[in-house]
């Protein structure tokens, strides 16, 4: 028999039970009794096999840490083995997890089956899916899955639950391509897509969330907009909502993708207007506001259908890139996700060689940029936005060597290439696009110059124009600039940052061609005199022609180069090594903290 133990209260507390009787025998870690400290209950065990000598509390007793509760005597003890605690089952599911189970999964579409069936009829997926074909599978951690409409004063939290799950929206963090996003989105089954109270806390905590951890933010917007219907909020107007400045803030932040099905209006449109770039699909109707805001406001009676259709929108520019689908829309948004991760290893490209005869040697015929454009990038890595708006610019994400590049390039089937005000618009938003995230640029240039004309006049072109040379000048990423063929007046040196010498390169092909304004403008205006002196017109067209032949041999790419006004005239199969170049030289971009520029302008 060894010395007598004390045994002491760990911490200070309350006895709530005593499970042994003096004389008895106990086994080294046995619970001997319970203690209650800050509504917590914690085990005092024996430190040694023995039995109990003395013992110092009852039940209620309050002690100190340290006290002495009892005593064991050291000893061999002839009582059974203490029984071994069972191991959990690892699939048995308590009661409390049961509830948390149960509350996730009435959220889910297996549990739903007339609101799936309700997006079948219409010929549209649910939030979930759309959600689960971006993410790379089993990614999603969502944010407040169980969270309700704020609705409770007005319907059965029952009801609520069943019906109104996640408030609508859907949203948590994931990963596309292996790289961190947020994904988010409304859902149209969900009281319309409309935008609650807690749905408005919601992409408040996501929108946080983007921020402090810089993560791309892609957003299924598909929705009516604001719901009156909430009755579990303080205040009136809901003007202190902060959704709507915390998503802009991001804006040149991080990349923010919008992506829209169906009826998006009013804070929904707000939502997906703010983004840098809008995937939308066939069956779309966006707009500032539905029929009933417009109804209210006395402005006419109209089918949703008749509001912001797509016809509508991919011409005015609202939308960056039109798809037929939802799993069309998501394929897009990932590629263009891609273009912020980075390079890639795997990559290739077109025989260089066609490109020597993709410009016709007839250098008044005209041919398809876009030709250009497919065979000179990677293959396959082309993204075009804004296609069917400021048709006389094209530009698009694409890669060389598998590293992202901007493309900003005129397109000589509309207005010859002649730069217009939407055109101006489209190149120099992209641009901004391009700076915020540092993506180098590269233009192809093949332009007349600015339009000219009292009617494009009209148009502000004074103002819209000058967005290029304002916004070129000032970017800080790689620009290399490939003259295709017409390279001409003020337009030529806007798509150059405002010079043949601000590039990093500034080259052309053998077709290219260089003049303060188009040679026949020249020509008419600096010899006007001398050709209305000529009586006879065949003769007054054979001299002019004759001059603009001399002015073209003044012009042309290899004489430029020649005044070293611009870096070199390159075989067209030699382009891809002039840009791969510039940017393996170009440092790599620096790490952020913040922004760039303050914000990517929404057009």
């Amino acid at each position: 028999m060894g010395d007598i133990i004390d045994i002491t209260a760990p911490m200070q507390g309350t006895i709530v039970t005593v499970d042994i009787a003096v004389g008895q025998q106990v086994r080294k870690g046995q619970q001997l009794m319970l203690i209650e400290s800050m509504k917590m209950h914690h085990a005092i065990e024996s430190s040694t096999d023995g039995s109990i000598r003395v013992l110092h509390v009852q039940p209620g007793a309050t002690v100190m840490e340290g006290a002495v509760v009892a005593a064991v005597e050291p000893g061999t003890v002839t009582i059974a083995e203490l029984e071994e605690e069972q191991a959990e089952d690892p699939a048995h599911v308590r009661p409390d997890l049961a509830e948390v189970v149960a509350r996730h999964d009435i959220g889910l579409d297996a549990a739903r089956p007339d609101a799936v069936e309700r997006r079948r009829k219409v010929g549209r997926r649910t939030a979930r899916e759309n959600v689960t074909d971006l993410l790379d599978e089993g990614s999603l951690v969502e944010y407040g899955p169980v969270v309700i409409a704020a609705q409770r004063r007005r319907r059965e939290l029952a009801d609520l639950i069943a019906r109104t799950p996640a408030d609508g929206m859907i949203g948590g963090l994931g990963t596309v391509n292996g790289r961190s996003v947020v994904a988010m989105s409304y859902d149209y089954t969900v009281l319309a897509g409309t935008q609650g109270t807690q749905n408005h806390s919601k992409k408040d905590r996501l929108f946080e969330l983007a921020e402090d951890l810089r993560l791309p933010v892609v957003f299924f917007t598909e929705g009516g907009g604001g719901r009156p219907g909430d009755t579990d909020q303080s205040g009136v107007s809901g003007l202190d909502c902060l959704a709507f400045m915390y998503f802009a803030e991001l804006s040149g932040l991080v990349p923010i993708v919008g992506i829209n099905a169906g009826y998006c209006f009013a804070g929904n449109a707000a939502i997906l207007g703010c983004c840098d770039v809008v995937i939308a699909t066939a069956d779309s109707n966006i707009g500032m506001g539905g029929p009933a805001m417009i109804e209210g406001g006395g402005l006419g009676v109209f089918d949703p259908h008749e509001i912001g259709p797509m016809e509508v929108q991919r011409a005015n520019g609202v939308v960056d890139i039109a798809v037929p689908d939802e799993a069309a829309a998501v394929a897009a948004a990932k590629q263009y996700l891609g273009y912020f991760q980075g390079p890639l290893d795997d990559w290739s490209c077109a025989d260089q060689r066609e490109l020597r005869h993709v410009i016709p040697e007839d250098r008044k015929r005209g041919y398809d940029v876009h030709d250009v454009i497919q065979r000179l990038f990677d293959t396959g890595s082309v993204l075009e936005l804004r296609r069917d708006f400021g048709l006389g610019m094209v530009t698009a994400l694409a890669r060389v060597e598998g590293r992202p590049v901007g493309v900003v390039a005129n397109n000589p089937s509309h207005l010859a290439g002649a730069i217009d005000s939407d055109g101006s618009d489209k190149a120099a938003r992209f641009l901004q696009l391009c700076d915020a995230f540092d993506i180098p640029v590269v233009t192809l240039v093949d332009t007349p110059g600015m339009m000219v004309g009292p009617e494009v006049e009209k148009t502000a072109l004074v103002r819209h124009c000058s967005r290029l040379f304002v916004t070129g000048a000032n970017l800080s990423v790689p620009v290399i600039s490939i003259v295709l063929r017409k390279s001409y007046g003020l337009g030529a040196q806007a798509m150059m940052g405002g010079s043949t010498k601000a590039p990093l390169a500034c080259v052309a092909w053998p077709t290219g061609e260089f003049g303060g304004m188009g040679l026949e403008g020249a020509v008419r205006l600096g010899y006007r005199n001398e050709l209305a002196a000529i009586a006879d017109p065949d003769e007054r067209e054979r001299t002019f022609q004759t001059m603009v032949d001399r002015m073209y041999e003044i012009g042309k790419a290899v004489n430029v180069a020649s005044h070293f006004e611009i870096d070199d005239v390159i075989d067209p199969a030699d382009t891809r090594r002039w840009i791969a170049a510039i940017l393996t030289a170009a440092p790599p971009a620096p790490v952020r903290t913040g922004k760039k520029r303050p914000n990517i302008d929404t057009w």
